[in-house]
């Protein structure tokens, strides 16, 4: 039996803040090479891209910035997204449901932030409790895997615009989400203890 998932439910669909990591590669104006000098060969793929990417944010920033507001936008397409009001001015809302990019294409953006945000919890940062969180572990790099996947799964669910669809994502997010969280968040000892296996 299906249940609908409740907004800001889970902290990985609801950890980190509004901090987001700078672009790995800034678009620069390059200046032509002079007459005869080798022209520099071009940055190839996620590798040149990884040597200047750095963490802005801690874990805790990350998940309340990216993930926990893209979760609840996940989550309230289980319900009927027009019961949102649009206000006179969606270029301003600060709901990403009545903005401009509202409706549907909000939730598709949120199933990609959700996405993409499985490379941003692989770049070495710290957790909020000082500690590095552990990018390198197998089990960690597993749990991002997954969050990537379900990312994907909620942005077909959600081109299909279908509520049913979003209520089998919405679960699938959470059961992600809960994976990690049980190894990583939900500690005896409190946050001191986090990001610890």
């Amino acid at each position: 039996m299906r249940t609908k998932c409740q907004f800001g439910r889970l902290a990985c669909c609801a950890l980190g803040a509004a901090l987001f990591v700078r672009e790995a590669a800034s678009a620069q104006t390059a200046k032509p090479p002079a007459q005869g000098a080798a022209t520099p060969a071009p940055a190839r793929g996620h590798a040149a891209a990884a040597t200047s990417a750095k963490a802005e944010a801690n874990l805790l920033q990350l998940m309340r910035g990216v993930l926990y507001p893209a979760s609840n936008v996940l989550f309230a397409a289980q319900d009927t997204l027009t019961k949102w009001p649009m206000p006179a001015d969606p270029s301003v809302s600060p709901n990403p449901l009545t903005t401009t990019y509202g409706g549907w294409q909000a939730v598709e953006n949120a199933a990609l932030a959700i996405a993409e945000s499985a490379n941003l919890v692989l770049l070495p940062r710290m957790c909020s409790n000082g500690k590095p969180a552990p990018v390198r572990r197998a089990d960690w790099v597993k749990y991002t895997r997954g969050l990537r996947d379900v990312g994907l799964a909620a942005y077909k669910a959600a081109q299909m615009k279908s509520q049913d669809a979003m209520v089998d994502v919405a679960g699938q997010v959470s059961d992600t989400c809960a994976a990690c969280h049980d190894v990583y968040r939900e500690k005896k000892n409190g946050p001191q203890d986090r990001c610890l296996p």
